[in-house]
Parts: C-alpha cells; sequence; structure tokens
C-alpha cells in the first residue's frame, strides 16, 4: 500500500506541471499573435498614411498644371470652362477626404481611382489647352498676315488714287481752255449808241476783249463759264456784278465780268465786252481770263 501511495504522488505533480507548461505556451502563443496583429496593423496604418502624402503629392502636382495650363489668357470654350470647374471641384473634395483622419482601404481605393480619373483629364485637357494655343498662335500669324497684306493694298490703292488725282488733274488741266492771243479795245459809246475806238481815259466807256482759244481735241465741247478779272492802274481789283467769288488755280478769287461761250474747237475768235461804272484813270489796265478752273490767258491796255 505504501508503495502505491509513493508511485501516485510523482504522476500527480508531473501532471501540473505539463499543465501549467500548456499554459504557459498558450499565453505566449496569444501574446505572439497580439504582437504581430498589432504589427501588422500599424503597418498597414503606416502604409496608409504614406499613400495619403502620396496622393496629397499628386493632388498638388494636378493642380499645378492645370493652374499652369490656365496661365496663357486663352479664351476658353463654354465646355472647358464647365470642365474646368469639375476639376478643381473633384481637387476640393480629393483634399477634403484625405484630411478626414484615417482612410480605410476601401476609401483609399476609391480616392486612387479618383485621382488617376483627375490625372487623366487633366492631361487631356492640357493638350487641349496648347493644341488651342497652336490654333490662335495660327490665327495670330494669319490675321497679321492679312494686316500687312490689307496695309500693302491699302498703300497700293492711296498710291493709286493719288496717281489718278494727280492725272486726273492733268487731264483736267489740259482739258481747259487756253487763250490762243488777246486784244483790249478802249470803246467810246456815243448818245447814238455808236461806239468808237479810243485810247485817252477820260474817253473810254466800256472795254472789249477780243480772244480766240487754242484748238484743244480733249476739251469739252458746248458752253464754258468765262471769268474775268480787270486790275486798274493802281493794281485794284475792279468789281461789279456783285462781285461774286470762282474757283481757279485751288484758289478762291473774285471777278469783275461772268458770262460764257460756246466752244467747238474751231478757231473761233469770242468778244467780250465790259462796261465800267465809274470812270476810267490813266495807265496800263490788265485784263485775266478764267475758264474751267485755270487761268486762260491776260492781256493788257494802256490808257492816256
Amino acid at each position: 500500500m505504501e508503495n502505491e501511495n509513493v508511485e501516485q504522488q510523482p504522476r500527480k505533480n508531473s501532471n501540473k506541471i505539463y499543465f501549467l507548461v500548456a499554459v504557459i505556451l498558450a499565453l505566449l502563443g496569444t501574446n505572439a499573435y497580439l504582437f504581430f496583429k498589432e504589427k501588422k496593423s500599424n503597418e498597414r496604418i503606416v502604409t496608409i498614411s504614406d499613400e495619403k502624402s502620396r496622393m496629397q503629392t499628386e493632388i498638388d502636382k494636378i493642380e499645378a498644371e492645370l493652374d499652369n495650363s490656365n496661365s496663357a489668357n486663352i479664351k476658353l470654350s463654354e465646355e472647358m470652362q464647365k470642365e474646368q470647374d469639375l476639376a478643381r471641384a473633384k481637387i476640393a473634395e480629393l483634399r477634403a477626404a484625405l484630411k478626414k483622419g484615417q482612410l480605410n482601404q476601401g476609401q483609399l481605393a476609391k480616392a486612387q481611382e479618383d485621382i488617376k480619373q483627375l490625372r487623366y483629364f487633366v492631361t487631356k485637357y492640357t493638350a487641349d489647352i496648347a493644341e488651342l494655343k497652336q490654333q490662335n498662335a495660327a490665327l495670330t500669324t494669319e490675321r497679321n498676315t492679312l494686316r500687312t497684306t490689307v496695309d500693302s493694298v491699302s498703300t497700293k490703292a492711296s498710291d493709286l488714287e493719288k496717281v489718278n488725282e494727280e492725272l486726273n488733274t492733268k487731264v483736267k488741266a489740259a482739258a481747259a481752255l487756253k487763250v490762243g492771243n488777246v486784244s483790249i479795245t478802249p470803246l467810246r459809246v456815243k448818245n447814238s449808241g455808236k461806239e468808237t475806238d479810243v485810247s485817252k481815259a477820260n474817253a473810254a466807256k466800256k472795254l472789249r476783249v477780243n480772244f480766240s482759244i487754242v484748238n484743244n481735241s480733249i476739251a469739252e465741247k458746248g458752253m464754258h463759264d468765262i471769268y474775268m478779272r480787270i486790275i486798274d492802274p493802281s493794281g485794284n481789283l475792279l468789281i461789279s456784278d456783285n462781285g461774286s467769288m470762282f474757283m481757279a488755280d485751288d484758289e478762291e478769287l473774285q471777278y469783275t465780268y461772268k458770262t460764257a461761250v460756246e466752244f467747238a474747237n474751231d478757231s473761233k475768235v469770242y468778244a467780250i465786252d465790259w462796261t465800267n461804272p465809274s470812270e476810267f484813270q490813266k495807265g496800263t489796265y490788265t485784263v485775266i481770263l478764267y475758264a474751267d478752273g485755270y487761268t486762260m490767258g491776260r492781256g493788257t491796255v494802256n490808257l492816256r
């Protein structure tokens, strides 16, 4: 009996030892599991944190590219402006999401996909802006070329207009009537109406201006206005017929007398009579004839 009790005692002690070892091993295993689980969790948090930083950097780059695309002051179409507004709204949304605590894997994956789509849009948008710049540059070049062409054409047109004006002036001058010769006769008018030639100033009452017109094939045939200016010996213009004005040789002048003659390019001799409303003075009188805006010719007569 004593031997059986002695054998049972060591067996009970042995079982307790095994149990304690098992408990210790279980605790060690649990601690190891918890340690590795916590370590893995920390690594995941670190990984997510790093990914957030990377995404924030990527968003900064995308926004910078978007800003750079708009620095050329290109006028955007309504559609492109709308796309840009949507992109900036998405950037703001992503920034707000990344600022919220820790993202789970699902939120992180969605944010990554959004950034990927945003990157694609900005790349396409930048390419569209570059193409728009090229088109604007081409249009600017074309506009400048057209301006140069227009300026050149305008200059040529102006030059041609000037040449035409000069030619017209020359043609007009060439077509103007010119006097072949002029003779001026002082006349006395008797009570009977009979006219006689005189040479003294106190006897003269009127001047008769006889003149011929040089043949001119380009002069207009028909009636032409003739303006006559008479300058007395003192250098004064004798004015009658209300002293009206006319243009000749690019000047506005007063005339002494105005009439009209019919030109037929036939070497005809014409006569214009002018009666002095006052008395004639001794000295030389000058008669100047004008037609078609130019001087026709002149003559003088001396009264004693």
